[in-house]
């Protein structure tokens, strides 16, 4: 007789690796990094330092911090070869498949690609997450008809980023924004998109193979994608009371709400969602125009109301993207190059301690004998 064995639907609930990277830990509310909370670090650290935490297991000295942005800055620079690819793509093409397809074509650039081994890997993380920026701008530069930009070394990283999209230096208000959206963006334990990269690592395949398959993942609009449609969303509305009855109504056609509910967070808010919150306060504030964040409360109080559901993060950075000028096609890409260096973290230890995926099925087909 056979085992029986469970079915979970999407595999919920179901512990699929063993990380010391990141966890979700629901009784204690905390989104823990190698031993941190990434609430706390968002409130007095900034995005370099979570990737030196990922990467190294611990938070940079001083000195340490100052290395890593040097390494990085030595690192801007993109192939010209993969902006001319850019350039052959038809111009309808979305900018996550053209960041996708940079990635791609990065492989064939890396001399070491056959080498599995961490120190590798750990380089190879550090240099993809310095083209990143690049990467992910010019993408939608080239595919709207606009000459690449060049990355300025004379910023920091998250400034560097955020100049290259708008077109102007930010200021210290926008960078530290920005740079926050990024660190809460970073680390997420096992998304769809960490473990299409898992998966795809797990056949010991590359790291720009598992990179381009959680690409492919974060485009989905129940995952990464929903950024964009909660900005579209917002724009239908003119005014608090349109955006109410843009909700009921959308709720009455039985629509999904898109930045609401989340896999692991059923019964609170995504804390993350509170932190971006607050920062779109913060820019509300500096124009004194709050039409943006009242009309986010008054979905955030009908979806609790209605659905007994909470706002995600991607609810309230979507505006907060729109206040610092950024296109929305560009709101997914931006999250993928953020979560690059958590993937890159969960690639190279899937290396490191490797065994293939391969789960079975509930045959659910036609009888046999």
């Amino acid at each position: 007789m056979k085992a029986e064995t469970k079915f979970a639907p999407g595999l919920d609930g179901v512990i699929a690796s063993e990380t010391a990277i990141s966890l979700l830990d629901t009784e204690l509310e905390k989104i823990v990094i190698r031993g941190h909370d990434l609430i706390e670090l968002s409130k007095s650290n900034d995005y370099l330092d979570i990737v030196h935490l990922l990467f190294e297991g611990s938070l940079p000295d001083q000195e340490e911090k100052k290395q890593l942005e040097e390494r990085l800055k030595t690192n801007y620079d993109v192939p010209n070869t993969i902006y001319d690819l850019l350039k052959m793509l038809p111009k309808d093409t979305h900018p996550m498949d053209g960041q996708r397809t940079s990635i791609s074509g990065l492989a064939g650039f890396d001399k070491k690609l056959d080498d599995r081994s961490q120190e590798t890997n750990n380089s190879r993380g550090y240099e993809f997450l310095a083209k990143i920026p690049a990467i992910t701008v010019n993408s939608y530069r080239i595919l709207n008809g606009k000459d690449p930009v060049p990355p300025r070394q004379d910023l920091s990283y998250s400034a560097n980023f955020l100049y290259m999209i708008t077109g102007k230096v930010p200021t210290e208000k926008e960078s530290e924004i920005f740079d926050r959206s990024l660190l809460l963006y970073s680390e997420h334990e096992m998304p769809n998109s960490t473990f299409a990269a898992r998966v795809i690592a797990s056949t010991n395949s590359d790291m720009y193979g598992a990179l381009t398959g959680a690409v492919a993942s974060l485009k989905g609009n129940l995952h990464g994608g929903a950024n964009e449609a909660v900005m579209y969303m917002l724009l239908e509305a003119e005014s608090v009371q349109d955006f109410e009855e843009l909700i009921m109504k959308k709720l009455h056609h039985k629509e999904k709400i898109m930045g609401f509910g989340h896999r692991v967070y059923m019964r609170k808010m995504d804390p993350r969602a509170l932190i971006m919150k607050e920062s779109l306060k913060e820019l509300c504030e500096e124009e004194g125009d709050y039409t943006l964040l009242e009309m986010c409360q008054a979905g955030e109080d009908i979806m609790k109301e209605e659905k007994n559901l909470y706002p995600n993060l991607d609810y309230y950075a979507a505006p907060v993207y729109w206040k610092l000028g950024i296109p929305i096609e560009l709101y997914t890409p931006i999250f993928f190059s953020a979560r690059t260096v958590g993937l890159c973290a969960h690639i190279t230890e899937q290396h490191a301690n490797n065994r293939l995926f391969r789960p079975r099925v509930n045959y659910i087909g036609e009888q046999y004998k």
